[in-house]
């Protein structure tokens, strides 16, 4: 776990299947029930300069979070230049301290090798991805408190933003290999050639993969356009909270069955991984706070349900 650049960086530069790609291709009936969709780690070249697709796509994501965040907070009732400041904290948090993170636990190796601290943005792991995500969440919740804004209603109007991120996140992912999936038969299969995509991700080259990055795509949008939906309709706040951390725990949960296992973990004799536990813990508090709490409840009273008077003297 304490070699995660390493990992990505070297170990991952040799392809692990070599001559898989060229088997496929040429045998005429594994194409029939592979399709080998070819995807790419490097979205476009500005000279010399790499564009990564994941860092691209994700920031995509991020900026169409934000701008929906803004209408999500009038929504929810609050004030949309504090809910974007938030945002922009919490991205901060989540970037400095993962990237902090990674240099600890590389030291020693980026001692001897300086330069390697330009490679450091490529590397995408559960752990960095856990940690930024709970640096985000005390960031977030710090500011929130010194700006004096509703918890619950606060987590309702980031529910639905948070989710459009994620599945921008997890699309930039299946376009680099990060969080690759299991080898797979289906026509629907997607297959790395580019040797960054095992250097940067250690995806393996040449071989047919779930795209399973995708399947998490599409149900984060899924989830996204749900939550929007409901939270003018809620019942009470911290109810579109509660259903996003319930939806994105099940989402995590299924789709790890057709992730690659490595650097992922392996709990209760491999019954479950790292980001499952995670995923359990999610549904657990989403349900918790979907449950109703005193005080937070507003019906409004019928007009037949009023007693009724008589206007006589």
């Amino acid at each position: 776990m304490g070699r995660i650049l390493l990992f990505c960086v070297i170990a991952a530069a040799t392809p692990n299947h070599p001559n898989e790609h060229q088997s496929l291709i040429g045998d005429p009936d594994k194409r029939k029930c592979r399709i080998l969709t070819l995807v790419y780690p490097v979205l476009f070249h500005l000279g010399s300069i790499l564009i990564p697709s994941y860092g691209a796509v994700t920031a995509l994501g991020v900026l169409l979070a934000l701008f929906l965040a803004q209408r999500t907070a009038r929504t929810a009732g609050l004030d949309p230049s504090k809910i974007w400041n938030l945002c922009v904290i919490a991205l901060f948090a989540a970037l400095v301290c993962s990237r902090l993170l990674l240099i600890a636990l590389n030291w020693s190796a980026l001692r001897l090798h300086p330069s390697w601290m330009l490679v450091l943005a490529m590397i995408h792991h559960p752990l960095l991805g856990a940690f930024g995500a709970l640096a985000a969440v005390v960031a977030a919740v710090l500011y929130g408190r010194g700006q004096r804004l509703t918890l619950w209603s606060t987590a309702d109007a980031l529910a639905a933003p948070v989710a459009l991120g994620m599945a921008f996140e997890q699309f930039g992912a299946l376009l680099a290999g990060s969080g690759y999936g299991t080898e797979t038969t289906a026509r629907w299969a997607v297959t790395y050639t580019d040797p960054l995509a095992a250097r940067w991700s250690g995806a393996p080259l040449g071989v047919a993969l779930h795209p399973v990055q995708g399947y998490a795509a599409l149900g984060f949008l899924t989830l996204s356009i749900c939550l929007l939906l409901w939270l003018p309709r809620r019942r009470q706040p911290g109810d579109v909270a509660g259903l996003m951390l319930l939806g994105a725990g099940l989402l995590v949960y299924l789709t790890e069955f057709w992730r690659d296992s490595e650097g992922r973990g392996a709990l209760l004799g491999g019954a479950l991984n790292g980001p499952q536990l995670a995923a359990a813990a999610l549904v657990v508090v989403g349900g918790l706070a979907l449950l109703e709490r005193r005080g937070t409840v507003t019906r409004p009273v019928e007009q037949s349900s009023l007693p009724k008077t008589s206007l006589r003297g």
